[in-house]
């Protein structure tokens, strides 16, 4: 287990970024069609092809996710993933014809300081391609790269982060794996208060964000009220990921089981300023021999495993160079790790 999202067999992961601009694009690319579903608690979502992950829909699996930067402009980006995969000869058979199947959700980072002075032709279909053309299962870069290059926190840059863990227990099976890929561009807070201590710091394996653990005790800043409120201009997108075999409605349940993950590392969220979004994806390598009881822990697993790649995410993060922009979290309080 390398602790990133590529844990899971059959997924890639590929980023793409215009520093200039200050936004990206991160792809996730599934071997083969996988199980999908998704949860939206934000307040100002923006997304591309969620209906047909609902259960009573009648397409099986998609073939890609898609995380962009660039708010509406950025939803251009499946586009740019949904043409490379045709040319690879992927996608949903139609008679003679295959299309992929692209879902993908946006953040908005359009006031980050970047250069977004692009005219008639906004660069994320572009982008998009050259995260597809990139994608790997090698250990997933995380911070200010892809569709966290340009995202920000309330307090401090936000960033793309990565955890996995092993699912022990589970009947007739003994273990499957979770894991999660997380763009955080928060309205809320990822620390307690203004201090280095991250909210998800209970859930923190090893030193992988900083090794602080929980706050001490909480200052009297710890539940402040973010200064800037501008409805639509946040939004943490999220994956989770398993090995195990479930069905759409059974993926549906992952995704809000996982969303407790974002509850425990970002206060406040799923505010009506923020566009929160994970989405739940399941390969099928590993078959569920109690249905409800093994989908329970993969659940409390998923949350806890998001919980922590937010905070991975922010703890990654490094400042954007534009006047204005949010110090990263090592700038703050100093190298750590």
């Amino acid at each position: 287990m390398r602790n990133t999202l590529t844990d899971i067999a059959g997924i890639r992961v590929g980023h793409a970024g215009d520093a200039r601009a200050g936004s990206g694009v991160t792809a996730i690319l599934f071997d083969a069609p996988v199980t999908a579903a998704v949860d939206v608690r934000g307040g100002g979502p923006g997304t591309r092809e969620t209906d047909l992950l609902d259960p009573e829909r009648t397409v099986p699996g998609i073939d890609a996710l898609v995380f962009s930067g660039g708010s509406a402009f950025g939803l251009d980006a499946a586009g740019g993933v949904t043409a490379w995969l045709a040319a690879a000869g992927r996608g949903f058979p139609v008679g003679p014809v295959r299309v992929p199947i692209v879902p993908g959700a946006i953040l908005f980072d359009l006031l980050n300081g970047g250069d977004k002075g692009w005219g008639a032709e906004p660069p994320f279909r572009a982008l998009g391609a050259q995260a597809a053309a990139a994608a790997s299962a090698e250990p997933v870069a995380l911070g200010s790269v892809g569709a966290g290059l340009g995202a920000c926190t309330a307090n401090l840059k936000g960033g793309v982060g990565s955890a996995s863990a092993a699912v022990e227990g589970l009947a007739d099976q003994g273990a499957a794996k979770v894991a999660a890929l997380v763009v955080v561009n928060a309205f809320g807070r990822v620390t307690v208060g203004d201090g280095p201590h991250f909210w998800a710091g209970p859930f923190e394996v090893g030193e992988e964000f900083g090794g602080l653990g929980p706050a001490p005790r909480l200052p009297p800043d710890a539940f402040a009220w973010p200064r800037a409120a501008l409805p639509g201009a946040s939004t943490t997108l999220a994956l989770v990921a398993t090995d195990a075999a479930l069905t759409k409605a059974e993926a549906k349940r992952l995704a809000v089981m996982a969303q407790d993950g974002l509850a425990r590392a970002i206060l406040p969220v799923h505010t009506p300023l923020d566009g929160d979004v994970v989405f739940a994806a399941a390969t099928g390598a590993v078959r569920l021999a109690d249905p409800v009881g093994d989908l329970a822990r993969l659940g409390d697993a998923a949350a806890r495993t998001l919980a922590r790649a937010v905070a991975i995410g922010v703890f990654a993060a490094t400042a954007l160079p534009f006047p204005g922009a949010p110090p990263a979290w090592r700038d703050r309080f100093g190298p750590r790790g």
